[in-house]
């Protein structure tokens, strides 16, 4: 069953699905075009972490970067209100499925499938095409600030099937859920606290990154799948399913968790080189800092 919706999320879905999609995308974009002009602190945490991501790039080149960045994430928030109307019958509308077998790969081990999933193209295809092509997932979130926002898109990756884990003590659940070969989704792209995480490289940075991927692949020994859906120069998706991961269990714990964090954040980081406009660099990545362990 999907999250109820509220009168709110109801609303907004039919008012927005009712302006064509060409005029919805054109009216977010300028919208987008205005914050980025107006709200200086996000456009300058945007613009910095690109700059250190890519010091190859000039500032010109980083300026027009971060303005396609905008212009993705307007594109993204349009095109959520056609979601809830995708289907078997029109996916192939939206894009191609490049790896699929790497899933039917993942899959017959019959340990579950722990997948790797970022703020990465349009994130928000996955809760509704998975179950098309393979089954409901179960996606572990943190509910978000606003929640007007955060009901509409409970209620947008509930619609086929998927089942939502609040990410606080999920951990027994989701062992759980793996033992029975169930999909888990997992957003592996954000800043955690020094407790919640261990610091990995990520475009050449101490990265302060969630341990919980790594604890569940070393603890099961699902594979891990990695699931891009990477926005084309046509306007169309190409959701990409890299081969499965199997974490490195030595014995060392303390050890593999960091070996195993940072290989899956380097399937992060290596699409978002090939993609660089598509990925969340609003967010403050790098905002825990290495010193703040030494204080823990």
């Amino acid at each position: 069953m999907p999250v109820k919706k509220t009168k709110t999320t109801t609303v907004l879905l039919i008012v927005f699905r009712l302006i064509p999609r060409f005029i919805r995308k054109a009216l977010f974009i300028s919208v987008f075009c205005l914050f980025y002009l107006l709200d200086v602190r996000t456009r300058l945490i945007a613009w910095h972490n690109l700059q250190r991501a890519f010091p190859e790039k000039t500032i010109e080149e980083i300026t027009k970067l971060s303005r396609a960045v905008y212009r993705h994430f307007a594109i993204v928030a349009a095109e959520f209100f056609d979601i809830p109307y995708l289907t078997k019958d029109n996916v192939h509308q939206w894009g191609d499925v490049e790896g699929l077998e790497h899933y039917h790969e993942a899959i017959a081990k019959g340990k579950g499938v722990l997948s790797i999933v970022a703020h990465f193209g349009n994130w928000e295809l996955l809760p509704m095409g998975i179950p098309i092509y393979a089954k409901p997932i179960y996606i572990v979130y943190r509910p978000l600030d606003n929640r007007i926002v955060d009901n509409m898109v409970e209620y947008v990756r509930t619609l086929r099937g998927n089942v939502l884990i609040p990410k606080g003590g999920s951990g027994k659940r989701i062992m759980e859920l793996l033992k029975r070969n169930e999909i888990i989704g997992i957003l592996s792209d954000q800043n955690v606290s020094v407790q919640e995480g261990v610091f990995v490289e990520f475009f050449g940075r101490p990265a302060c990154t969630s341990v919980g991927l790594a604890v569940m692949a070393m603890r099961s020994g699902a594979p891990v799948l990695a699931i891009f859906p990477a926005r084309q120069k046509s306007g169309r998706y190409k959701v990409i399913l890299k081969p499965p991961m199997e974490a490195v269990v030595t014995g060392d714990d303390e050890k593999d968790l960091v070996v195993n964090t940072q290989r899956f954040t380097k399937v992060i980081e290596d699409i978002i080189r090939e993609y660089p406009e598509q990925w969340f660099w609003f967010h403050q990545r790098w905002k825990t800092k290495p010193w703040q362990k030494e204080r823990t």
